[in-house]
């Protein structure tokens, strides 16, 4: 049996996801009850990984952290946390403090949430979320943090607001896109008439996040990520979820339109209208690139590399939208049976009939191994069909597989360490568009 590791990981820990996260919250402080260096290690990667993203308030090396020694972890650690929380409290302006867990603290025991109630008695807006590291990657924090505030924050409505929806699945930092991806989608929701609360975004409050109780769905852009937190509000709130894959450009956008349309009972007649007036827009930006496209011979061969959010989309997207031809598609997910049936029935309703060879797997280094045996390397014989012209979308990891098949390459996937990313989004029309633009920007510069 082939040992499983993975080398060079492509996602946080479960208390990275978890800090960044919450950290995405406005008006949020965390505050983390680790050992000393965990805060640091997770900063250190998300300065490198996410697209630059900054520190912001009280991110990166200022998270106010317990730090916890050999002393604590033998002896218990909450008076360090309440110590901390203590400090926090005076000199740290929040709206709400979550305390997140490390490994070892986890381990020992630390009762949290006790200290937690004595600050809450003292009136202290604050939560907490156990989430050592070991429990799983960022998408498994981010569901944790999401859960803390269903079931501690998130007030409880018995009256529901019909135009009203909740929307996640996109992991603020784990996904370096997630703000303009989120926010695209907010703006295309709201063109069907309702009213967009998504947690992370510049665009959120805090008191939103408070008041999404009253919600008539919660729309999950992902068949993976948050879904046990859907689940939870289900319980909690009463509040139904339907889930979709992530939508890129024109054709994955019109059938997430739809779906959401469907569900809310909205005026078949309104969301075609809105479908329409997007893709007239959508399809004049196409024109005036198609000229290029077609004389510079632009389509290429594909190969996909990313999460179970991105390598799904990306690769319809190229199939679908662009005419590509994304002849491998890798999910770096180390996924079940069941979440690997999700995405291989996916890929097989590509509106393009086009087959594409899906490849689960964890560690970078066996990429182009896969390639290989996808598509085998000329052994010098007379004549040979090449993996040629072609373009790797994927992480910044997937730079020397592109560099050694002499592929254009464009990093769109976690770990992100070779882009600056501000309010770029790939989600929608809109974020087709950027896409498009992106990758044929690349094609353009290396002629």
């Amino acid at each position: 049996m082939k040992n499983r590791f993975i080398e060079r990981p492509r996602s946080f820990c479960a208390l990275g996801g978890a800090m960044l996260t919450a950290g995405a919250i406005p008006g949020a402080v965390p505050i983390l009850h680790t050992a000393m260096g965990c805060g640091g290690s997770i900063y250190w990667n998300q300065v490198g990984s996410t697209g630059y993203l900054g520190a912001g308030y009280c991110g990166g090396m200022a998270v106010p952290s317990s730090n916890v020694k050999e002393r604590d972890i033998i002896f218990g650690g909450t008076d360090r946390l309440t110590e901390q929380i203590s400090n926090t409290v005076k000199l740290v302006e929040g709206d709400l403090y979550i305390v997140l867990t490390g490994c070892m603290t986890d381990i020992i025991g630390d009762d949290i949430q006790a200290v937690i109630r004595d600050f809450q008695a003292q009136d202290v807006p604050i939560i907490g979320a156990e989430t050592g590291g070991f429990k799983g990657d960022a998408y498994k924090g981010y569901d944790l943090v999401l859960q803390t505030l269903i079931k501690n924050l998130i007030e409880k409505k018995e009256q529901k607001v019909d135009h009203k929806v909740n929307l996640w699945g996109i992991v603020p930092a784990q996904d370096a896109f997630w703000r303009g991806n989120l926010n695209n989608l907010r703006v295309l929701l709201s063109k069907l008439g309702l009213e967009v609360n998504s947690f992370f975004t510049e665009n959120d409050t805090l008191d939103g996040v408070k008041n999404s109780g009253d919600a008539a769905l919660n729309i999950v852009v992902s068949e993976f990520y948050g879904i046990e937190a859907a689940d939870l509000f289900l319980e909690v709130h009463g509040v139904p979820y339907i889930t979709s894959a992530l939508p890129i450009g024109a054709t994955a956008t019109e059938e997430f339109l739809l779906e959401i349309s469907e569900a809310l009972e909205i005026d078949q007649d309104a969301t075609n209208k809105v479908i329409e007036r997007e893709k007239i827009i959508y399809y004049k930006y196409i024109d005036r690139i198609a000229d290029t496209y077609n004389d510079q011979d632009f389509q290429r061969y594909a190969v996909v590399v990313g999460d179970g959010n991105y390598a799904a989309a990306l690769t319809r997207f190229l199939a679908d939208d662009l005419g590509w031809l994304p002849e491998l598609t890798i999910v770096t997910d180390d996924f079940e049976d069941e979440k690997k049936n999700k995405i291989d029935k996916y890929l097989e309703r590509l509106n393009s009939g086009y087959k594409t060879k899906v490849i689960y797997e964890t560690d970078a280094s066996e990429i182009q191994y896969h390639l290989s045996r996808h598509w085998p390397v000329s052994n010098g014989q007379r004549f040979y069909d090449a993996f040629s012209p072609a373009f790797v979308v994927g992480s910044h990891l997937e730079r020397q597989l592109a560099k050694n098949i002499g592929a254009a390459h464009l990093t769109v996937t976690y770990p992100v360490g070779n882009r600056v990313v501000l309010t770029r989004g790939y989600t929608g029309y809109l974020g087709g568009l950027n896409m498009i633009e992106d990758i044929l920007s690349v094609l353009v510069f290396e002629r």
